[in-house]
Order: C-alpha cells, then sequence, then structure tokens
C-alpha cells in the first residue's frame, strides 16, 4: 500500500498535474490536489516506520484513507472530466504515455519533504527512485533471511 500511493503521487506530480495547471481554471483544484498528497505522504512516512500493532497505527491508517478517498472522489467526479473536455484525443494519449513512462521510473516509497512541482520533483525523483529500490532490496533481503531462518522459506 505504501509503495502503491507513493508511486501513484508521484505520478501524477509529475505528469498529470502539470499538464493539467495549463488547463484554464484548474489551478486551484490541481493546488488542492497537492496538498492532499503532501498530507498522504507525510502520514505514509509515519505509517511506514511503525508496526501495525501500535497503538495509533489503525488510526492514522484509517484517517490516511479517508483523505486517500475523498482526493479519489475529486479527481474522478470533477477534474478528470474537465480535463477530458479540455484536451483532445491527442493531448490525452500523449498525457497518457507519460503517465506510464513516469511509473517506470517513480520512486516507491514516500518522500513528504521533496518538492512536488517541476523541476524540483523531477530532480528529486531521479535522485530517490535508485535510493528507495535499494532500500528495498536490503528488505527484502532481510525478510528471505528471517523467513529462512525461522524454517518459512
Amino acid at each position: 500500500m505504501i509503495e502503491e500511493l507513493s508511486v501513484h503521487a508521484v505520478v501524477e506530480e509529475q505528469a498529470f498535474y502539470p499538464a493539467v495547471r495549463q488547463l484554464k481554471n484548474l489551478e486551484d483544484e490541481v493546488l488542492e490536489a497537492l496538498e492532499e498528497h503532501h498530507v498522504v505522504k507525510w502520514v505514509l512516512s509515519e505509517l511506514e516506520k511503525m508496526n501495525p500493532s501500535d497503538e495509533r497505527f489503525e488510526a492514522k491508517f484509517t484517517v490516511m484513507m479517508e483523505n486517500v478517498r475523498h482526493h479519489v472522489e475529486e479527481e474522478e467526479n470533477d477534474m478528470f472530466k474537465k480535463v477530458r473536455r479540455a484536451m483532445s484525443r491527442e493531448q490525452l494519449e500523449s498525457l497518457g504515455v507519460a503517465l506510464l513512462e513516469a511509473k517506470q521510473v517513480a520512486p516507491t516509497r514516500p518522500h513528504p519533504r521533496a518538492p512536488d512541482t517541476p523541476p524540483g520533483n523531477m530532480i528529486a525523483g531521479a535522485l530517490s527512485a535508485p535510493i528507495d529500490a535499494a532500500i528495498n532490496a536490503g528488505k527484502n533481503a532481510v525478510d528471505a533471511v528471517r523467513d529462512f531462518a525461522r524454517g518459512n522459506d
């Protein structure tokens, strides 16, 4: 969940929102969406460090999911419709390609202190993604050794 939401946020921040900001009358909606992302990334970074048995884990998770659901509802019910009306088919296809390309190189962990708008987010993403991959590989190796030691291969 942390990885999926982190990647999703970066992809929107690197490809989707910059394109949407160019459209008429969507600047405020993009700024609100960026703030929603910011809050979610902070909570994700806290959840990442917590044990699910911690007293506040479930409450923190619940609040974050309420925020995510609100964000998704606003995008799906309002922003996406406006974007589809404002962009040509070619522009939408190009945006889709940009989203897929951004997903391939996106950081996989939350980085709430990183910039969320170009060009800073592009630089931060390019630097963070390989570090995230190394951290994830290290965690996976530790988990594999731990499972092996417990006899859970």
